[in-house]
């Protein structure tokens, strides 16, 4: 390879890299300019400023990946310029097919690509096209990806072939080894440059750690351009793997275990720290348990200023009479349908790692499961959901961790509504009918139709369109309401079935027991600006023979993991033992959790952060005397105690190795 040579290709490699900057920069704006809805009213121009310039430094480090590839394979490898072409080309494509990706992901997840991706990759591929195709228009953002790709090739063509700065003439061969000498230093800054965006050390640097410059959650989103939010998915990905989770320390199992306990134990084994006595029944057992988990069965549309859009009125009846009770200071225990099946199964809380893909889920029944205690009430122990049993490995894991029997689509005998399984109608008539000889049983029932693609024919089933469109549009921060009111029909589509369900099932089975709540609140938002508490919770309700309003505490705390010891500690005998890393909700902390939020009897807030916010529905006298800040510390504690023995629980025995 000649100098001559060398010094073109650089110059070409660093057209490049301005290429794909200015590029990635222009996405970004076009982004922020067409998404603009989402920015907070508080933002202000200079904090719009920040993150444009801030992406900026951020791009470097993706830019300079793809003129790396060329500098290797084409300037040091002297290959034909020709392949640099390609790889600008191939580049962009790809950040043309994620910039249109990114719209309906961040109307979905208020985030650019994160962790969502991790979670989807063990899906059917088929069932995400089709979700794809139908919901979030693949086919003409594919189709618009590759018109704007061949129109940045002719720009990208054009730019290649500028002329490049000749080679200098050189007097003697000193002088030719002193510019070779420069030009190679100058790589190695620019480099360094480029690798710590936009400085020479990392401390000056721009990550995507460290990228949440602005208070503002959606330009904080915008500065990471699509290779770097991938490249977050990446990080979260392997972190996933060794299951790294934020306030879990391990060498403080012993202390997080008495916490937990409320003794001051120093035992060898973590079951002593774990068990429950119940305190004796407070119902009458009921025959049947059935546990309902409503797909996307978000908390938000129950609360009185969505009232006007009536697509909960059916649990709000359920809830409004006198054998019910109902908290709204509940949270999932995470944002996807496997994470809240997991929990509730094994009585885990997410912690980072697929639970359903660990080779201990399937070679041991974990300490704190839900099926053991269940049976040794005299239940039989069911799972009902309306897909196929090969989704997420949530049959196997069931029948691995102790249930008596999983019912899915094959067994509905009904047609599939979408690639994800029968209409929610369906899967409830099948489980009516199947009850006539049934023995006592507790049945966790997932639905399936509130999910994308959303394609049931809302019309045929009562549902008024036009009239919810109409109380749609008057909602503040609403970019689409036309999308708004398909996705808000199908969850009153499943309200109407559950509360059918029960009213229908009560009347045969009068001694039933119904818990109602949703997998997760993440995929639909009462517009671009919710709460932490509209985007996260989900009701909890229970309904049936000697459940009243008073059962509980109003608005007892809880999430997933407290359903069973709380319906243990309603129907057990007195002197019951079982176990259960999470307290039930008639005795418990005051805190629920999952992998990004928590919440306490009045703030909900950002795990790790110093973000709060009042509950909607805690007034302001409520407040008196009330020191947030330590309500938030206790919070902390608590999730860091939960957090350190699930994991010590999910990578080791129940040995302690205390050394005393």
């Amino acid at each position: 390879m000649s100098l001559k040579n060398f010094w073109d290709g650089v110059q070409k490699d660093f057209r490049l890299f301005i290429f794909i900057l200015i590029l990635l920069e222009i996405y970004r704006a076009v982004f922020i300019f067409l998404m603009s809805d989402y920015i907070s009213e508080s933002s202000t121009s200079a904090q719009i400023s920040t993150a444009l310039w801030t992406g900026l430094k951020l791009s470097l480090k993706t830019a300079g990946i793809v003129t790396a590839i060329s500098f290797v394979f084409v300037t040091i490898f002297n290959l034909k310029n020709i392949v640099r072409v390609f790889i600008g080309i191939i580049s962009s494509l790809i950040f043309s097919i994620l910039f249109m990706a990114r719209f309906p992901y961040y109307q979905t997840y208020n985030a650019t690509f994160g962790i969502e991706i991790v979670r989807g990759m063990d899906e059917s591929f088929l069932s995400l096209m089709s979700m794809f195709v139908q919901e979030y228009g693949f086919i003409w953002r594919f189709a618009t990806a590759l018109i704007l790709t061949i129109f940045l090739t002719a720009i990208l063509n054009r730019f290649l072939t500028i002329k490049s700065i000749p080679l200098p003439n050189f007097g003697n061969s000193l002088d030719k080894f002193i510019f070779s000498v420069i030009v190679l230093i100058f790589i190695g800054v620019f480099a360094v440059f480029v690798r710590f965006g936009g400085s020479l050390t990392y401390a000056g640097g721009i990550n995507w750690e460290n990228s949440a410059v602005t208070s503002d959650n959606f330009l904080n989103e915008c500065i990471l351009d699509d290779g770097q939010a991938l490249y977050r998915s990446y990080s979260m990905a392997k972190n996933m793997g060794v299951a790294i989770i934020p306030f879990a320390d391990e060498t403080k199992i012993l202390e997080s275990a008495q916490y937990l306990s409320g003794t001051d134990l120093v035992e060898n084994n973590l079951a002593p720290y774990l068990e429950k006595t119940a305190k004796g029944a407070r119902i009458e057992k009921p025959k049947h348990i059935f546990i309902i988990i409503g797909e996307t069965f978000m908390q938000w549309p129950l609360l009185g200023k969505y009232d006007d859009l009536h697509i909960a009125d059916g649990i709000k009846s359920i809830i409004a009479e006198k054998n019910s009770y109902y908290s709204r200071n509940f949270l999932p225990n995470g944002d996807f349908t496997s994470i809240a099946i997991t929990g509730m199964i094994t009585g885990l809380p997410e912690m980072n790692v697929k639970v359903n893909y660990q080779p201990k889920t399937y070679e041991q029944v974990y300490i704190s499961a839900a099926a053991p205690p269940l049976k040794k009430l005299g239940y039989n122990v069911d799972f009902w959901y309306g897909g196929e049993l090969s989704w997420e490995n949530i049959y196997k894991m069931s029948i691995a961790q102790d249930f008596n029997n999983f019912y899915g689509f094959p067994d509905l005998n009904a047609p599939k509504l979408t690639t994800w399984g029968a209409k929610d109608e369906d899967l409830f008539n099948a489980i009516e009918n199947h009850l006539a000889n049934e023995p006592p049983t507790v049945h966790f029932i997932m639905t399936t139709t509130n999910h994308p693609p959303y394609n049931l024919d809302l019309e045929s089933e009562g549902f008024n369109y036009e009239k919810t469109l109409a109380e749609i549009k008057k909602l503040p921060n609403i970019p689409d309401a036309e999308n708004l009111v398909a996705e808000l029909g199908h969850y009153w589509y499943t309200d109407k079935v559950i509360t059918k369900f029960i009213r229908s099932v009560s009347e045969k089975y009068p001694d039933s027991l119904f818990v109602v709540t949703g997998d997760h609140a993440v995929r639909v938002d009462p517009g671009t600006h919710p709460t932490i508490f509209e985007h996260q919770s989900v009701p909890f309700v229970m309904h049936g023979a000697g459940i009243s309003e008073k059962i509980l505490p109003p608005d007892a705390v809880g999430g997933h993991i407290s359903i069973i010891p709380t319906i243990i500690e309603l129907i057990a005998p007195e002197d019951f033992k079982y176990y259960s890393i999470a307290p039930s909700m008639f005795e418990n902390f005051g805190v629920a959790f999952n992998r990004d939020v928590y919440l306490t009897e009045n703030i909900a807030g950002k795990i790790g952060t110093d973000e709060i916010e009042i509950l909607p529905h805690v007034a302001s006298a409520d407040l008196r005397g009330v020191n947030l800040s330590q309500e938030r510390t206790n919070a902390e504690k608590f999730i860091s105690a939960v957090r350190t023995v699930a994991l010590w629980i999910l990578n080791h025995d129940l040995n302690l190795e205390v050394k005393q």
